[in-house]
């Protein structure tokens, strides 16, 4: 997790405090096209002027952001002498803002940093201010950059790759559309289950996944239904940091090796991916192996029931045939899957088999 966490509404405010804490005097802030029309890099970038601290900015990269866009990012920041970094918004900005200060530091491609440990120089300091309750990208030293052709996902992994400071204001969330909030929540959601059922999960992975899931069951159906709630935003938005503190500490499983096939072949948002998938998913780990089923029930007495009604709170397509996948394309989306690194730390054996059958299970789902 970070060295510094800030967690409460307003707190945006004290971003320059804590930039001059990480003694920074000149950041490249890097948020998507979405979040400056929002009028958050504006906010941000005054609260930083304001205080003496000069301010680059970096738009120019989508969802999934790809090895591309990070080369164009480490371009337009190289001349620029920032001492640091700072990323605004989804996953995707703080993503982004890893994978920048990867070739930016030590130069290369993110292909050179796929695994973890591969960089040979520090990283600049880090900020990661999240602006969904989803992915808590802020609490991992990751950055999960595509690769531009085949569009599979590459983990890039460092301890200098962890934002140094993070500040979760959920005023920030409260403006997205529901179906943003739904699926970055179901995507939380979906962390704090399967990290904790990992073959390398730990006393430390289970504090931050239990908590996280509670958080989180707790408050989904809230904010979906009262937008306007901060305190349950704000529970969202702890929920997803420490359930993303718990992937730092125990990864992920099947449910996301099948979700990113899905998203590589069908272009499926992430989290409605994940929302069609994870219960099943859960059905299936927990009818190979008692001891998993267990764990699962710690959780819930009928875990993928309740993900079921969470899944149909947020609105979610009932299955994968929704997507616009076919028959057909069964064996690329298992191909895919069983090549995902998510997959290794399943509880139950993966591979493109299992994948097939949790795919049979979630095509027109119940």
């Amino acid at each position: 997790m970070a060295q510094a966490l800030v967690c409460g509404p307003g707190t945006l405010q004290r971003l320059s405090g804590v930039v001059r804490d990480l003694g920074l005097h000149h950041v490249l802030l890097v948020a998507d096209a979405g979040i400056r029309a929002a009028g958050y890099v504006d906010a941000a970038s005054r609260i930083l002027t304001d205080a003496g601290i000069a301010v680059a900015h970096f738009d120019q990269f989508g969802e999934n952001p790809t090895s591309d866009m990070i080369e164009a990012g480490r371009a337009h920041a190289a001349p620029l002498g920032v001492d640091g970094i700072i990323g605004l918004g989804g996953g995707s900005s703080l993503d982004c803002a890893k994978g920048i200060n990867f070739v930016l530091s030590n130069g290369g491609t993110m292909a050179d940093y796929r695994g973890y440990g591969k960089a040979t120089r520090a990283l600049l300091p880090m900020v990661g201010i999240p602006t969904t309750a989803g992915t808590g990208s802020e609490a991992q030293s990751y950055a999960i950059i595509s690769d531009p052709h085949t569009h599979e996902k590459m983990a890039c992994g460092d301890p200098g790759a962890a934002f140094r400071a993070v500040i979760l204001d959920p005023v920030l969330t409260a403006t997205q559309p529901a179906p943003v909030t739904a699926a970055a929540g179901y995507d939380a959601l979906s962390h704090a289950v399967e990290t904790w059922v990992t073959r390398v999960r730990n006393p430390v992975s289970d504090l931050f996944a239990r908590e996280a899931w509670t958080k989180l069951s707790g408050n989904y159906e809230r904010v979906l239904s009262h937008p306007s709630d901060l305190a349950a935003r704000e529970a969202m938005l702890l929920g997803a940091h420490l359930a993303g503190a718990a992937i730092e500490r125990s990864m992920l499983g099947a449910t996301h090796a099948c979700a990113n096939a899905l998203t590589a072949h069908r272009g499926t948002i992430h989290g409605v991916a994940i929302a069609i998938l994870l219960r099943h998913v859960v059905r299936w780990n927990g009818g190979r192996d008692v001891a998993v089923a267990a764990r699962y029930a710690q959780l819930d007495a009928d875990l993928a029931g309740r993900l079921g009604a969470l899944a149909a709170a947020g609105g979610f397509p009932a299955g994968v045939a929704a997507t616009g996948a076919t028959r057909d394309a069964m064996d690329v989306l298992t191909a895919i899957a069983s090549r995902q690194w998510t997959g290794t730390f399943n509880p139950v054996p993966f591979g493109a088999d299992a994948a097939r059958e949790i795919f049979d299970a979630a095509w027109v789902a119940a």
